[in-house]
This record gives C-alpha cells, structure tokens and sequence, in this order.
C-alpha cells in the first residue's frame, strides 16, 4: 500500500436530517468569506520516495486541438434509470468545469465527446470498459468532457451516466444508495453491450465514494476491477463544505434548499457513512486508487478522501508529483497532473510521468 500524508482525520458531530438542507444553505454564506484562493504549503510531500519535479508553471487545462465531436452511435440501447440514449447530444471537448457546465444547462443530457458508444468492443490492450461517475451538484458532461475523449483516444470503450435527479444539469443530489442502484444497473449493461466481464469506474467526488457502496451491497465486487477516485467523499465534509461546493456549482444553491438527500448523506458521522465505512472500507478482490489535493476546499481535510491502508489501496495526492500544483475540488477533473494519474493507474503498463 502507498500513501501520501497523514490519514484522515474523524468527525464525530452529526446534524439532524431534517435540518440539513437548511444548514448546508447557510453555509453558503460562510463559505463566500473562505473561499479564497489557497497559498502555497511549505510542507515537500513525494510519493514513494519519487523526487519532486523541478517548479514551474502549473499548465491551464486545454481542449484538445482538432479533435471533433463524433456523431452518436446509431445503436438505441433501452432506456433504464442511468441509462444513456443515443438521442443525446455529443458535446465538444472543455478546457475546465465552468464552461462544461455551462454548457450543459442548455443541454442536459450532452454525452461528453468519446462516450456511451454502444457498438464498442474491448481490445486486448484495454479489455475493461471504463465507466465515469460524476459528483454532486454535477453532470457527466460538467465532469467528464476532457477525460472521455482523452480515454477513448487512449483505445478504451468509454461510458457516462447521469443519476441522482431527475431532469436538468445539477445532480447527484439523490439517495446515494439509489444512485448505486442506478450505477448498477448502467454496469450491467455496459458489461451486456460490450461482452466484458468487469469495468474500471472513474468518479469525482460523490462519484468515487458511491461506487463503493455499490461494490460492498450490491453485488460490484464481482463486476468492477478497479475503481479510481478523484477528491472522494469517503468520510464527508462538513456543511461550510457542501455550501462551498454549492456556491461553484451554478444553480446548485437552488436544490439544496429544495431536496438533497445526498447532502446529508455526506456529512462527517452521518448514518450513511458510518455503513458504508464499517466492517472494512475496501473489498479484497477490487483495487482502489484515490487521488486527492492539498487544496480541496470541499471535502475537508483533504486527508478525509483516503482509504483505510490495505494492500489494495493507494491513496496519492496531486501535489506528491507536481509540488506547485494549486488545483482544488471542482476542477480536478481537468487538471493535467490528475488526469495523468487516471490513465497511468488505467494502464500501469504504459504508464508516463505527469507534467508539471
């Protein structure tokens, strides 16, 4: 097991439930008077021994040049909760979460570019389909739209599914053991289309801690082989936290004032968590990958993020491999250093260094 840092810290207050959507909205406010931008820590952190890089500009996230949005596959594939349709848009590749978000509030249910093409089959080289999971208050397209065509790129069949709401782009705000529901369903037919027996899932936030209740409850830990984690909620946060997360989302302020059960469930101490936590946090025959950041203003501490050691576990941060990297929680997902990370954990045989 490799580790970056100390292990998490742990809570022990809990609020109420029925409360909870009302504290998480006045967080709001407190988190307008912290969110500024973080300073550089002074502490060296390197991953197994591995020497830092050499300093210098952290690179602006691009969209790939040239490459153009694919036409969506002419096969229909029914519909079911988290279920993709090849009547969905395909969105053009982002450089950063703002404008793919952005420019799903017009759209929804855009596909990001590389994803959910149902006639995909898995070559020898990446024989498991990778499945990407979004985050709270997010949306496949708002997370994954450099990450997708860069896997599909790579020779991966790629997939992304919407869940935790039911219409417009702020989700991932329902029951996270229904969302788990909703990711196990989308499982199965991945696995049915392409023919593979497993799946690797990549998720952001939400999306990396959900899958695991998935692995542990309802039968996952037969049918994912890896699961890698960007700024997972695996202990919670608090509600300055979640009402930080809600001030970046845009819109996402409006929903939590109305229903958010997947806020609650992600408090520090909350019923959810202690479940998911208990009786071990990782299956034996699964491997996990977290990748967190020193700078992650939503889930705190950042340390929170990791997983209990295990043989099968490794917990990193960004900063363990580029010192001067400033990426916080929303964006990571378009971070070069992190998406590195992903592929390399993906492919460890081909794996590269992350810029810097």
């Amino acid at each position: 097991m490799r580790s970056n840092g100390t292990m998490r810290a742990r809570h022990r207050r809990r609020p109420a439930a029925a409360l909870t959507g009302l504290a998480v909205a006045a967080g709001l406010v407190l988190a307008g008077a912290t969110a500024a931008p973080a300073t550089a820590r002074t502490a060296t952190e390197t991953p197994g021994g591995r020497a830092a890089p050499t300093a210098q500009a952290t690179p602006t996230a691009q969209a790939p040049a040239g490459r153009a949005a694919p036409a969506a596959s002419g096969t229909a594939v029914p519909t079911a909760p988290g279920a993709s349709t090849t009547a969905d848009p395909v969105g053009p590749p982002q450089g950063n979460f703002l404008s793919a978000f952005l420019y799903s509030t017009t759209r929804p249910t855009a596909l990001p570019t590389g994803a959910d093409d149902w006639t995909c089959k898995p070559g020898r080289a990446h024989p498991r389909p990778v499945v990407l999971v979004h985050g709270t208050f997010e949306n496949r397209y708002a997370n994954w739209a450099a990450l997708s065509p860069e896997l599909k790129d790579d020779g991966y069949c790629v997939f992304a599914l919407n869940y935790g709401g039911s219409k417009g782009p702020v989700l991932g705000t329902g029951d996270i053991a229904a969302s788990a529901g909703q990711l196990a369903a989308f499982v199965d037919r991945v696995r049915t289309a392409t023919g593979a027996d497993k799946v690797d899932i990549v998720g952001h936030s939400q999306g990396g801690m959900m899958p695991r209740h998935y692995i542990k409850n309802l039968g996952g830990a037969a049918k994912v082989g890896r699961l890698v984690a960007l700024v997972p909620s695996n202990h919670g946060t608090s509600l300055l936290g979640l009402g930080l997360l809600a001030r970046l989302v845009p819109g996402a302020d409006a929903v939590v004032g109305a229903a958010c059960p997947a806020c609650e469930q992600q408090i520090v101490g909350s019923r959810f968590l202690k479940e998911l936590n208990a009786g071990g946090e990782t299956d034996p025959g699964v491997d996990y990958t977290v990748i967190a950041t020193w700078y992650d203003e939503v889930v705190t501490p950042y340390t929170s993020a990791f997983l209990a050691p295990a043989r099968n576990v490794s917990n990193q941060t960004i900063q363990g491999y580029c010192l001067v990297n400033t990426t916080a929680h929303i964006n990571i997902t378009y971070d070069r250093t992190a998406t590195r990370l992903v592929r390399n954990t993906l492919d460890p045989a081909h794996a590269q260094r992350p810029t810097c």
